[in-house]
């Protein structure tokens, strides 16, 4: 008998395992499902869960624009110098012939080609007047970045720069990040690195002096915005507790816009020169070139949909749970029964979908699902979104319909009656039969007449049965 008990325990267990190793991915966000089809004890109804799209290369969408829109190399040809051997100035470009020019685009093209494409500006021919260049990306559309941002660069990093972001397509900008050679001479900051930053300072805008500092050897190109490292705070080093960012970015005010974007602006400030002079005889070693810009991202939709569509130029979500907009930022007509709201990451695994109602149920209380936890996830779902509800009021029209949809039944037992009201078993009351009757009797319900029997806690192997029986079913029930 304890052999069979064992063996019991030990594929209970390893069912948990499987399912918790299914649910916690490696990577940011894979809330990849919006509902699915379970048997409950009225048959078969939907379940409502967060949803979002997978992460994509987000520069085969965006629109480049330059400031000043003349500033790339080419018109009129120009020959360059190189910056590490101001005498070796054999390389050329000249905007009309295919080989020699370097437009924008060569930025987001597929990398690896020999020789390599990128795109260059003018030389800094007028100097000491500073050589500014403003590189915007748009999408059109609010995404949520989930990898670092990272450029490449041809000529040799930027000595000055900044990296900016939008919220409103480009009305307003804040800054990312700056980056210099010197933090306190360029902008009157202490030098630091996403390293000194911690789980209270995330949010701090840094000057970092990593990308900048001395001459750029020919293999030291990058300039990253630290976007993992930041994650990490939250899901440790190698990003291993995602559950725990989850749950910050449900939680912390601001954290989850930190990370959304809908433009990107590059502010190159000064070239790289190789030296503490600049060689007025040779200005043409200092430029900017850029061989690539990588930004990894998804859509934002709220937690509402799962897919992002791409037509006529302009990004989409594809909305699920009743809603409807760029970013599924408002309930759809005739399911407007409570305020929308977006999903949630939480309960762990697979969040809560918030999802929009029809407009004749009346108002409904929503319980506060981030101090829920995971053995709570069904109690929030839409389709018992009353049950936890500590009271629910129903308006007095006439219209209004109790059990008549897939998102609210009776619940306990209770039956349904003209779609209009649930007809309770004795032992329950509530709008949805959602309240034990003895709660508010004398004595609660663990009274003798109180119509429930006094529980008897269960022996200690079969408590250890139960708990386990209980955390596979869940997890059977979430796949």
């Amino acid at each position: 008998m304890r052999f069979q008990f064992a063996l019991t325990l030990q594929a209970l267990w390893t069912a948990v395992c499987q399912a918790a190793m299914q649910h916690y991915p490696a990577a940011w966000g894979h809330y990849d499902v919006c509902k699915s089809q379970v048997y409950s004890d009225e048959g078969l109804t939907w379940d409502y869960m967060a949803c979002q799209p997978e992460a994509a290369d987000m520069t085969q969408y965006l629109k480049v624009t330059l400031d000043p829109p003349n500033i790339t190399c080419g018109d009129p040809p120009e020959t360059y110098c190189a910056l590490e051997n101001p005498y070796m100035c054999n390389n050329e470009c000249d905007a009309t012939t295919e080989e020699l020019a370097h437009p924008p685009e060569l930025m987001f093209d597929i990398e690896g080609r020999n020789p390599t494409t990128f795109w260059q500006s003018t030389s800094w021919k007028k100097y000491p007047k500073a050589l500014l260049v403003n590189i915007t990306l748009s999408w059109n559309k609010t995404i949520e970045l989930t990898d670092d941002i990272v450029l490449t660069f041809e000529s040799g990093r930027p000595e000055q720069m900044v990296l900016e972001k939008s919220l409103d397509y480009g009305r307003s900008w804040q800054p990312y990040q700056f980056y210099a050679t010197d933090c306190l001479d360029a902008f009157t900051m202490e030098p630091k690195t996403v390293q000194d930053l911690t789980q209270h300072t995330l949010l701090d805008i840094i000057c970092t002096e990593d990308y900048s500092r001395g001459y750029v050897w020919k293999y030291d190109k990058t300039v990253r915005f630290e976007i993992k490292d930041r994650f990490a705070l939250f899901a440790g080093p190698r990003l291993h507790n995602m559950a725990s960012l989850y749950g910050q970015l449900d939680t912390t005010k601001n954290l989850r816009d930190f990370f959304t974007i809908t433009d990107l602006r590059i502010r190159l400030l000064r070239p790289a020169t190789g030296a503490t002079m600049v060689d007025e005889n040779n200005l043409s070693r200092y430029f900017y070139a850029i061989s690539d810009i990588k930004v990894q991202g998804r859509c934002k939709c709220n937690l509402h949909a799962n897919s992002c569509v791409f037509d006529k130029e302009k990004l989409s979500c594809e909305c699920e749970h009743n809603t409807t907009g760029p970013d599924c930022g408002r309930c759809k007509r005739n399911y407007q029964g409570r305020a929308w709201s977006a999903g949630s990451y939480l309960p762990i695994p697979k969040g809560t979908a918030n999802t929009c109602i029809p407009n004749n149920i009346g108002p409904v209380i929503r319980p506060n699902v981030s101090s829920l936890g995971v053995a709570n996830r069904k109690e929030v779902a839409p389709q018992v979104a009353l049950s936890t509800a500590p009271s629910v009021h129903v308006a007095n029209s006439k219209r209004a319909r109790v059990c008549d949809n897939e998102l609210l039944r009776c619940q306990n037992g209770g039956v349904c009656v003209n779609n209009v009201r649930c007809n309770c078993p004795s032992t329950y009351t509530g709008v949805l039969c959602e309240k034990s009757r003895c709660e508010s009797e004398l004595g609660g319900c663990g009274g003798a007449d109180s119509g429930h029997a006094p529980m008897t806690p269960p022996s200690s192997p079969q408590l250890l049965l139960l708990v386990l029986l209980g955390s596979a079913l869940l997890r059977a029930a979430s796949c």
